[in-house]
């Protein structure tokens, strides 16, 4: 790996953060990670950097979702250095016989990752810089100015007219059909979406991102520009990781709003970790991605270390549950995610079945929705998050979008999953607005 590196201590490593994220803003390419680091998911430490930030594209790999992965598995090769991008949920059409026709506003391509030409790596007060030898002259420079910048505080912008693609008619109806299909045993769960948007919109970017972050402190968090498109992602939820030979999966299903009161709070985190639907759904997905994880996994290795263990949010009380393999050595690191894609917290089970439902009764093509963000390593071992609670802007047609969903099953209760909706709505609106 053809890289310099210079670590130095950062005094205010949140105010450097933020003065960096701005900065970056000259860049065609950016990708930010930040794991709000005082939260740790999982008894484990399965957490190799507190914020990551990679700039500019010295190699890039754009393209639809046609042999996406093969791809992506010569692009990592090639490079054998970090590489930092996105999967979009559509390239579920490479893996199966499946099909996207909705409209899509945003355009993000199927898969882009690139090389970065300047990476900044932060762990408790240690800043890593990692700059390709070319560039190795700028590092100085960039401290210098990233130190000395002035951070911009409002936008300047209007609050938008944020509608939804669905109607809370229309939202009963399909889960209706929803139901009959698992009634019938289509199917035993599919997580639904809807989309709420906005046209002819002027945002900041990165100071939404930063209010949304303020707002949630997600423990997978992100912020992706490439050219006119964004990502503002306050995601609480890891879709995989790779740490030498180990895989570890740690998905999201049953969700309870918080409240002020502190005895009341508690009680309904508890009743959460107690409530039959709730991990009824988080269970089902826990199977199915222990069945993902045998294709590549050592026999026997596969293990469930937390099954629907609460993690309390900012706004919400969630069930997670972590699920590990060992990997055989043979199996490259793109194939473990091409098995384990799109993650089942975001689909449903039989996978399959559960996203031609979703093809059928959504109205909005996912694209980088339930997609994953992050990067490989030169060593080959990974990390990604799952795209939900986010954002997602195209400058250049005005137009922001965020889709939220739920998991519907054999014991949902339709008003219960709409309400459901709605709270997760609730941080991507008061972000929004000015």
């Amino acid at each position: 790996m053809n890289r310099v590196s210079k670590i130095i201590t950062v005094q205010n490593s949140s105010g450097f953060k933020k003065k960096a994220l701005q900065w970056a803003q000259q860049f065609e390419e950016v990708v930010y990670l930040e794991s709000n680091s005082d939260f740790q998911i999982s008894k484990q430490q399965y957490k190799d950097y507190d914020a990551v930030l990679a700039l500019g594209a010295q190699k890039s790999l754009s393209t639809s979702y046609n042999n996406a992965f093969q791809k992506l598995k010569q692009f990592q090769n090639q490079s054998q250095d970090f590489i930092f991008g996105h999967l979009n949920y559509d390239l579920k059409n490479d893996i199966e016989e499946l099909s996207s026709s909705h409209d899509d506003e945003i355009e993000f391509p199927d898969l882009y990752f690139f090389q970065p030409k300047k990476i900044f790596l932060w762990r408790d007060n240690q800043l890593d810089v990692r700059y390709l030898r070319d560039y190795e002259k700028e590092i100085e420079l960039d401290l210098k100015t990233i130190n000395e910048y002035s951070l911009c505080k409002r936008s300047g912008s209007q609050d938008p007219d944020i509608r939804k693609k669905i109607s809370k008619k229309s939202y009963f109806k399909k889960v209706a059909n929803i139901l009959e299909h698992i009634h019938r045993g289509d199917i035993y769960e599919v997580n639904f979406c809807q989309e709420f948007y906005a046209n002819n919109v002027l945002i900041d970017p990165v100071l939404v991102y930063q209010k949304l972050n303020d707002i949630s402190h997600a423990p997978f968090a992100s912020f992706v520009k490439m050219q006119d498109k964004f990502l503002l992602c306050s995601s609480p939820e890891r879709f995989a990781k790779k740490q030498d030979n180990k895989i570890i999966v740690q998905p999201i299903k049953g969700t309870a709003r918080r409240i002020e009161d502190t005895e009341q709070d508690q009680l309904l985190a508890k009743n959460l970790s107690n409530d039959p639907k709730e991990r009824a759904e988080n269970i089902m997905i826990v199977d199915l991605i222990r069945n993902d994880l045998s294709k590549s996994a050592t026999k026997g290795s596969v293990k469930v270390e937390e099954l629907c263990e609460v993690y309390s949010f900012k706004q919400v009380h969630q069930l997670i549950s972590t699920v590990s393999s060992e990997s055989n050595k043979n199996i490259h690191a793109v194939d473990i995610i091409k098995d384990l894609f799109p993650m089942g917290s975001m689909t449903g089970a039989p996978k399959i079945s559960a996203m031609k439902i979703i093809e059928e009764e959504e109205e909005t093509k996912r694209g980088l929705y339930s997609g994953a963000v992050g990067y490989f390593s030169p060593e080959g071992d990974f990390d990604f998050n799952v795209v939900i609670r986010s954002i997602l802007y195209n400058a250049s047609n005005k137009y922001a979008s965020f889709s939220v969903g739920s998991a519907i099953t054999s014991l949902s209760v339709i008003e219960n999953e709409y309400e459901e909706c709605l709270l997760k709505a609730k941080a991507l609106k008061e972000a929004l607005k000015n």
